[in-house]
């Protein structure tokens, strides 16, 4: 999906998008990078802001690790546990693919088990 310097993309709940993390401090992934999308596409319009899961091609066998299917433009696993949100206009959000439903429902799956209602 290609986007003209007239049409504004907007990230979508379920888009593997590149953007940049950095900068980081200390454990956290840096450099511009995959990330999976998370927040829905009417939070990321109004507010200017989405919340993502980067993914890193370090695999480690970690719990909060989601692989990413294969045959995307992306490759690596889903890092469930390492929420960030960011401004994605300042940041360039740039779309890369269409993750499957399955990977989004898994990584928010586990996001709820690191945060459960009391």
């Amino acid at each position: 999906m290609k986007y003209s310097e007239y049409e504004l993309y907007i990230p979508k709940q379920g888009d593997i998008i590149w953007i940049n993390f950095t900068p980081q401090i200390g454990r956290e992934q840096a450099g511009r990078r995959p990330a999976l999308v998370i927040s829905p596409l009417k939070y990321n319009r109004r507010v200017r802001l989405v919340l993502v899961c980067p993914i890193t091609t370090k695999v480690k066998g970690y719990p909060f690790e989601v692989p990413v299917s294969e045959g995307l433009a992306v490759s690596g696993v889903v890092l469930a546990d390492q929420v960030k949100s960011f401004d994605w206009q300042e940041r360039k959000a740039e779309f890369a693919c269409k993750a499957p439903a399955e990977v989004t429902v898994e990584v928010i799956t586990l996001l709820r088990t690191l945060m459960p209602l009391p």
